[in-house]
């Protein structure tokens, strides 16, 4: 068996981890994020975590796989399978499938427990300097 690598993160470094989540584990093309649901991520008197902070969780885990410091999401195709409630701890495991060049697709499922409660394609593009000091406009006439 071939030893699994850690390595450091090399983006999104100050993503908020309290509704984003915690890397547990980096390694190339791979990330483990978990998600600690709490009580401000509660979008009804039942309990229920809104879905937009299993997302963020989700992309992190993308992003970190990628691990580069200028990607950003382009696409993402994504199912939410079950609802997550606070309390529940969410494990998002992130697998780069397909580098192309500058994109880059991962694969993101998330669990709480054996359940599969997320999973989505990540379409991602690494650019040369950071997304907001492109010159997006000019081509655009």
């Amino acid at each position: 068996m071939i030893p699994h690598t850690q390595v450091s993160l090399n983006t999104h470094e100050k993503i908020n981890t309290v509704y984003s989540g915690y890397i547990e584990r980096l390694e190339g093309g791979y990330a483990r994020v978990a998600l600690e649901t709490i009580e401000t991520m509660q979008a009804d008197d039942v309990g229920l975590v809104h879905g937009g902070f299993i997302f963020s969780a989700a992309d992190f885990a993308a992003m970190a796989a990628v691990n580069e410091p200028n990607v950003v999401l382009a696409a993402c195709n994504c199912m939410f399978l079950a609802p997550v409630r606070v309390g529940d701890i969410v494990i998002f495991e992130a697998k780069e499938q397909q580098s192309d060049g500058r994109k880059r697709n991962v694969t993101v499922k998330g669990f709480v427990h054996e359940i599969k409660v997320f999973e989505g394609e990540f379409k991602t593009v690494v650019t040369e300097r950071h997304v907001l000091r492109l010159d997006l406009m000019k081509n655009i006439e």
